[in-house]
């Protein structure tokens, strides 16, 4: 039988030309260090990449050559996600928040040729330049001011020698790397992660429908994601696709600079994790107060889309936000799956649903996007009923889940015999879809035989007004194997009893014998590189 469509791979070459033909007057801005902001329209960014492929080609890049990129959020870092592809290699985003050994290791692992980076970062380079050798290092003068060290060339010198119109695009198959990230390594060594032109296609188109990501090419995007944290959730793909205005933030994530960056350039879309959100919206409501330093200085753009994800987000974010007319959408996912595998959409059944319903909602995981399969497997091995009850590992598969690791493969902890990636993330779903994360299996707590979710715990305490974080961890007890201890931030100026944050959760239905063991009372709780709470740390730091 003959083939009925035509077969045209999928390409990101496909993306970057229909930006240069259909887009080439819209808008990138980007903040720099002295934040300041530069201006580049499409058609810019389509003839700047072109040549930054053409000069990537020029220095003897060869197909499935890695070259990583060390950079903040910027234009130039966008023209590395297409350039690099277009030219036959691959983009590998090294997460410039790890410890400079592990950045040195990472670099080995992948075997990178070249590195991409911005002049702001040089000094975090020279800590681990002796781990690792790039055969060349171009550096973006992002500063615009520093001297270009002796053997390294100037990424702008490279593109004004370099012919955007002569570029001849690499030959490729649609299943041909163009992208590269590595896992958090939390639980071991990291591990990378290859992203194809067809998985990266396929996750823009899905990720952009209505119901998710919802991007449109009237929108301004504001990614505070870093771009070197899981290819930024494929924002950046997605806005190119669509033509949508993109706002980079640079380096400046501070709440002050995101709430001056969003009241000189409205976002209708903006993505980030909680942990930023969370304290971004504490100094907006700080500046309200009656003779506030800051009273009157922001201005939160009305009916902003903001989707969240990274880490669990507490139903009081949710509601803080809301209170603005701002609404926040949940996404799940990990590098292995692009990253977004479930968003928490407002679904037409729920039209009618009460507000504290919509609220409950949105704090869920939520629903799986169109391509990816689901499952909550038990630990007996059979997979867990869709009654929003009974948990399990969540499994997935698709066309934008990793198959296997770079040099490592697909172990067995890793992935099913039938194939699904194992998340190492317990939770349940519901009839409607809805994926209610209870834990990571790490993080569970099982006191006398019986589960406590951290995460439960955890967003039921930052609904306290006077709680800024919250995170909870498991302790020995001789008699129960183990009981939750809660490490409590408090907001600036006030106060909390442990009678007090026991009585909210036994006020939420907790029972008794779920309540915390015991609170300590931090100054901040530790982070990993990506912004997720490092209970690791917290359970160094309070063995028992």
């Amino acid at each position: 039988m003959q083939s009925t469509m035509m077969n045209a791979p999928l390409s990101l070459n496909h993306l970057l030309e229909r930006a240069g033909r259909l887009f080439a007057g819209n808008e990138i801005v980007s903040r720099r260090p002295d934040k300041s902001l530069v201006r580049h329209s499409y058609g810019e960014f389509y003839r700047r990449t072109r040549a930054l492929a053409s000069a990537l080609q020029g220095l003897g890049l060869r197909q499935g050559d890695r070259v990583a990129t060390l950079c903040w959020n910027h234009h130039a870092h966008l023209e590395c996600y297409f350039g690099i592809p277009a030219a036959g290699g691959v983009m590998h985003t090294l997460n410039l928040r790890l410890a400079p050994e592990e950045i040195g290791w990472i670099a080995d692992d992948a075997q990178d040729r070249f590195l991409v980076i911005d002049d702001v970062l040089l000094p975090l380079y020279e800590q681990f330049k002796h781990r690792y050798t790039f055969e060349q290092v171009i550096v973006y003068p992002f500063s615009g001011g520093q001297a270009l060290p002796k053997g390294m060339l100037d990424y702008e010198a490279l593109l004004a020698g370099a012919d955007p119109d002569g570029l001849v695009y690499a030959l490729h198959d649609e299943n041909d790397p163009v992208a590269m990230c590595y896992t958090s390594g939390t639980t071991g060594r990291p591990k990378g992660v290859v992203y194809s032109h067809r998985s990266t296609v396929l996750h823009s188109l899905v990720g952009s429908l209505p119901d998710f990501c919802s991007v449109h090419g009237s929108d301004v995007v504001l990614p505070v994601t870093p771009m070197f944290h899981a290819n930024s959730w494929g924002m950046p793909y997605m806005a190119v696709m669509m033509g949508a205005k993109l706002v980079f933030p640079g380096p400046h994530m501070h709440p002050d600079d995101l709430l001056d960056l969003m009241t000189a350039e409205p976002p209708t879309l903006a993505l980030g994790v909680p942990t930023i959100w969370m304290t971004l919206i504490q100094t907006y409501d700080a500046s309200l107060k009656t003779g506030a330093a800051n009273a009157g200085r922001w201005k939160l753009p009305t009916g902003l889309r903001s989707l969240v994800g990274g880490a669990a987000v507490p139903e009081a974010l949710i509601r803080a936000f809301d209170a603005h007319g701002i609404w926040i959408m949940q996404g799940w996912g990990m590098t292995e799956t692009s990253p977004v595998a479930t968003i928490s959409y407002p679904r037409a059944e729920l039209r009618g649903a009460s507000a504290d319903e919509k609220y409950r909602r949105a704090a869920m995981a939520g629903v799986p996007v169109p391509l990816v399969e689901l499952r909550a497997r038990g630990d007996d091995g059979s997979d867990q009923p869709w009654d929003g009850h009974s948990v399990g590992e969540i499994q997935v598969r698709g066309p934008f889940i990793t198959g296997s690791y770079h040099e490592v493969g697909s172990p067995a902890d890793k992935f099913t015999e039938d194939g699904w990636l194992r998340t190492g993330d317990v939770a349940s779903v519901d009839a409607l879809g809805f994926v209610k994360i209870s834990d990571r299996t790490k993080d569970l707590i099982k006191s006398g035989g019986e589960w406590i979710s951290s995460v439960d715990l955890e967003n039921a305490l930052m609904a306290h007004p006077s709680v800024a974080e919250a995170a909870v961890i498991a302790i020995p007890d001789e008699k129960w194997s183990e009981r939750p201890l809660a490490c409590v931030v408090l907001k600036p100026g006030e106060q909390a009893t442990p009678d007090q944050l026991d009585a909210l959760l036994l006020d939420k239905s907790f029972a008794k014998w779920q309540l915390p063991e015991r609170y300590e009372f931090i100054d901040a709780v530790p982070r990993t590189s990506t912004g997720k709470f490092w209970k690791l740390k917290l359970r160094e730091r309070f063995p028992h």
